[in-house]
C-alpha cells in the first residue's frame, strides 16, 4: 500500500527516511555525505513522486521504493 508522505508527520517522515537510509547503505563513493543530507536528497524524490512509501501489511514492514509508472 502507497502511503502519501504528506499524510506523515514531520518527525515520522524523518523516521522513516531515515531507517531507510540507513538500511540501505548508500554508497556515495569517495565522498562522505552526512545523514542529513541523505535524508534530503530522498524527501526530494518523495516530494518529486519518483519514489514512495509502501508498507506491507503483512509484514508490517515500511519500505521506500520506485514509482512504477
Amino acid at each position: 500500500m502507497l502511503i502519501p508522505w504528506q499524510s506523515l508527520s514531520k518527525t515520522a517522515l524523518i523516521g522513516v527516511v531515515q531507517e531507510f537510509v540507513l538500511r540501505e547503505g548508500t554508497e556515495y563513493g569517495f565522498e562522505d555525505i552526512p545523514l542529513d543530507v541523505k535524508v534530503e536528497q530522498v524527501i526530494v524524490q518523495l516530494k518529486a513522486e519518483e519514489i514512495g512509501i509502501f508498507y506491507d501489511a503483512d509484514l508490517g514492514t515500511t519500505t521506500i521504493q520506485l514509482i512504477e509508472t
